[in-house]
């Protein structure tokens, strides 16, 4: 009986090592070769602690192997976030290493031969000291063989699943061969060419915490099946993959990344709504090849009038936009719905239209199938490429929006890839081992060399193979400096001779937002706007957004007025304010400061821009507060990405419409016209900036997303562009309800207010007023100076110190030397917010006389449905002054001639 009941205690303390044992989630890390850490719940647990390995990964500790670690003498250095925690020491050979990796690992603490911690453990470290690879991956053409590389350091076998066709069930299989560094690779026969694949990786996976034959697509694909189901083997140098004439493809003249100005357009929005584009390639890459369409006509516009470059949000392979046009539901909108119905957004809840911003990536290197008239292979790469060429022939350079922060998914999810290759590598974990979400989705870990090998691989391949101009980086604050340092020295590479592009030519910019993953590890080095300092990449501007229209990005600053949208001289009352009360002072002193920081952003945004020159005490733009921050953190005007809208959040126009004066307060309403005066002068401010200008594709057409902060999933109907220019969308019911709920008792009598439709006339004066203001940047290299010397030397302001009207910018710029232009030896630009005309005089100016830029003069011809409308010029010609009349609500441009 006693032997007995000894065996059911020594059974059950069996157990408690192993059925029930707690293990934590990847609290410790295999940092290199030697060394692991791990931050132990008692001190005394760190003098017995193992690392056992267990092949089979059921967690079972009992008769695992395991290897003795011991507290190392000799600390190396070690990430800082990271500090706390105790440096163990394992001494095994490279090829035990390999073995280890294949099974599940399990750090311990044991005492009295007991388990009393335990936890497995992050093993990007390791992983990046012994098996990082530098060669090609993915699919590789050498003379009369294929090759098919792929990484998987941690696997315990890899094979390669051939299909003849994109959803034939039959297959070959064919086993890959270890080659080192964590590389397999198998190798055919050219036949293999346009058949599709999968890869069966077998690996250990924590989120199962068992061994798993993955069946993966390739994440170097650069083709994919409809939906990408499979991965497909193709060499984008084919000449049936290329259109007629794409080796000679001519991209318009760069000469300064000064010289750019960016469009932000959405490939669905472009052309889903046009009727003039042919019905099978509306939504499509290919709609940019109908060069007569009411879209195309108008993009032609802007580029005959100066504008370089349109970025489009993302076009690679989009996880959660269904490729099969069948399945798409198209969704009918009943006629003369009240300006405030449920209806349209009640009606589009939920549905699968095809319509997604796509910043959710699922493969890096190929375009998304969604946007091609036949998603299933090589159709999606020769119509982007296609879409490309058709843009360069009329003058537009393009930016790719690329999205290397996160992935839709990560784990065994169906909709992950790089999880299932290598467990745990690809992204960036918490201290309890769990997949961080800052980004919206799981957080890539670029600071890797394989993630970030990824990323500029495939940046490659859309600069080489797509003759891409430029790369936007969605929350550019998750990568390092590292990483757009060495994208940077890897576009600088390509050469027309080498590669048919121009890699120094190729712009890089992002959003440098302080927020995040990497942010709370390795703050010193994220790639965010004040570390971007120096390095030549841009970042975003939040500091003329904000200042210029009021609030910030957060939905509940949105009646907040700033110095477009009427503070201290239009105050609108509004109830729902957060920042700005009604006390006319403290608007007052807002206001001056959000005049300094307009400033600054005027002259690049620059951090060592003197502000208050010749006079008793100069501040520069570093000096000045935004919101705790400086105002002026860039180095050079091309690190200064200046907007005052995005996709983001809501357009300009809305804003307006949110923040301007209502009939329903003390004040009358400012009517449309006034409206669209607040919005030309939002727009000056970014396109007569020293700086890169940024335009929400619309923003020249008044473009309303009917009050939705956040249409990343709205349908067509709220994103709707419409190049008739019959309307700009405002007005078409209630926003959606997932984002906006909250806000629809704030839209409602906005919607309602006939006084703030904007008809036709009033959407042509919008964009004839834009098109002058784009002319004028483009009519003289002063509006885009290439350097931060040039900047501080011939940029003032003259209304500064007892000179500064609240509502009032007064920039001259200074060409005395003729250096920059024969024509013209002085320009004054010239904002004026207040409701009333203002006459501004200064000693400057009372030496010689001004006229009105050329281009403020000259009546604009726009064409809509076939007909052409003139919009005329509200200024006398050949009017000379010395003291300057400023219309209100307005830009004005004068000129000194030689």
């Amino acid at each position: 009986m006693k032997k007995i009941v000894f065996l059911y205690i020594f059974l059950g303390w069996i157990m408690s090592q192993t059925t029930h044992l707690n293990i934590q989630q990847a609290k410790a890390y295999w940092l290199n070769s030697q060394t692991i850490l791990c931050k132990l719940p008692q001190q005394e647990y760190i003098n017995n602690c193992r690392m056992y390995h267990i092949e089979n990964g059921d967690s079972n500790l009992t008769n695992s192997p395991y290897i003795e670690l011991s507290v190392s003498k000799d600390k190396i250095a070690v990430p800082s976030y990271l500090k706390d925690y105790t440096q163990f020491t394992l001494t095994i050979k490279k090829q035990q290493i390999r073995e280890l990796l294949q099974q599940q690992l399990i750090f311990t603490a044991v005492q009295n031969e007991q388990v009393v911690y335990a936890t497995t453990l992050q093993t990007w470290g390791v992983l990046d000291q012994l098996f990082h690879y530098d060669g090609d991956l993915g699919v590789i053409f050498d003379g009369n063989n294929v090759i098919c590389r792929l990484w998987a350091p941690t696997a315990k076998s890899v094979k390669l699943h051939l299909f003849d066709k994109a959803q034939t069930p039959q297959k070959q299989i064919f086993t890959t061969k270890y080659i080192k560094n964590g590389l397999w690779q198998v190798q055919g026969p050219l036949s293999w060419k346009n058949k599709f694949y999968l890869y069966e990786v077998e690996v250990f996976t924590t989120a199962t915490n068992r061994i798993e034959k993955n069946m993966v697509t390739d994440p170097y694909s650069v083709s994919l099946a409809q939906n990408s189901k499979r991965s497909q083997i193709v060499d984008l140098n084919d000449k049936c993959l290329k259109p007629d004439g794409w080796d000679k493809v001519n991209k318009p003249i760069l000469e300064d990344f000064t010289d750019i100005s960016l469009y932000e357009l959405h490939v669905r929005d472009f052309s889903i709504n046009d009727s003039s584009i042919s019905e099978k390639y509306r939504g499509t890459f290919m709609a940019f090849t109908e060069e007569k369409s009411f879209g195309m006509k108008h993009l032609k516009t802007l580029s005959n009038y100066g504008l370089s470059h349109v970025h489009l949000l993302p076009i690679f392979d989009i996880a959660t936009i269904n490729e099969d046009k069948s399945q798409q539901q198209h969704i009918e909108i009943p006629e003369n719905l009240a300006r405030d119905s449920e209806i349209p957004q009640k009606l589009l809840s939920g549905v699968d239209d095809g319509f997604n911003w796509g910043y959710d990536p699922f493969h890096y290197g190929v375009p998304e199938g969604s946007y091609a008239t036949n998603p299933q292979g090589n159709s999606r790469i020769i119509e982007v490429r296609s879409m490309v060429q058709s843009l360069s022939k009329i003058g537009l350079r393009i930016v790719m929006d690329v999205v290397y922060n996160h992935t839709h998914a990560s784990g065994q999810d169906s909709r992950s890839v790089l999880d299932k290759i290598v467990p745990g590598y690809y992204y960036r974990l918490d201290r309890n081992g769990y997949v961080q979400n800052s980004s919206c989705c799981p957080d890539t870990a670029t600071e890797r060399i394989m993630m970030e090998k990824l990323m500029v691989d495939t940046l490659l391949t859309w600069a080489k193979h797509y003759k891409i101009d430029g790369f936007r980086f969605d929350l550019m604050g998750h990568h390092t400096i590292d990483n757009l340092h060495n994208i940077r020295i890897a576009l600088d590479k390509l050469t027309l001779d080498k590669d048919g592009v121009n890699g120094k030519k190729i712009y890089l910019y992002g959003e440098g937002w302080t927020f995040g993953s990497l942010h709370n590890i390795h703050p010193q080095k994220v790639m965010n706007q004040i570390n971007a300092r120096g390095t030549g990449i841009g970042t975003f501007n939040d500091r003329l957004r904000d200042t210029a229209r009021g609030g910030n990005f957060q939905h509940h600053t949105r009646s907040d007025q700033g110095f477009v949208t009427g503070l201290f001289y239009d105050y609108n009352h509004c109830e729902n304010n957060s920042e700005i009360t009604a006390d006319l002072q403290q608007q007052k002193q807002v206001l001056l400061n959000y005049a300094n920081n307009i400033r600054i952003s005027l002259a690049g945004g620059l951090a060592d821009f003197p502000l208050y020159q010749n006079s008793n005490k100069n501040i520069y733009g570093y000096e000045i507060d935004y919101r705790g921050a400086p105002s002026g953190y860039t180095s050079q005007p091309y690190e200064c990405i200046n907007y005052i809208s995005a996709h983001d959040n809501y357009t300009l126009w809305d804003q307006i419409c949110a923040k301007a004066t209502l009939r329903d307060t003390q004040k009358t309403t400012v009517t449309t016209s006034e409206r669209i005066k607040m919005q030309t002068l939002g727009l000056s401010l970014v396109l007569l900036g020293q700086g890169i200008p940024f335009i929400h594709a619309g923003s020249e057409i008044a473009r309303s997303k009917s009050g939705d902060g956040d249409s990343y999933n709205s349908g067509d109907w709220f994103n709707r562009l419409d190049f008739t220019y019959a309307t700009n969308n405002w007005g078409v019911g209630l926003p959606c309800r997932e984002k906006n709920y909250h806000e629809w008792d704030f839209w409602r009598p906005r919607l309602l207010d006939k006084n703030l439709r904007a008809t036709t006339p009033d959407i042509i004066e919008c964009f004839a007023q834009f098109l002058r203001l784009l002319k004028i940047r483009y009519s003289s290299k002063l509006f885009r100076l290439a350097n931060a010397q040039q900047i501080i030397k011939r940029i003032k302001f003259l209304n500064v110190n007892s000179l500064n009207l609240p509502g009032v910018i007064v920039m001259l710029i200074d060409n005395s030397d003729l250096a920059f232009d024969s024509k013209y030896t002085q320009v004054i630009v010239a904002f004026n917010a207040d409701v009333n005309s203002v006459k501004f005089s200064h000693e400057l100016l009372k030496q010689t006389s001004w006229k009105i830029h050329p281009a403020m003069l000259e009546p604009v011809v726009i064409s809509v449905a076939g007909q052409n409308h003139t919009v005329t010029s509200n200024f006398s010609k050949d009017v000379h002054y010395q003291e300057l009349m400023l219309p209100q609500r307005s830009c004005t441009v004068y000129l000194q001639e030689r």
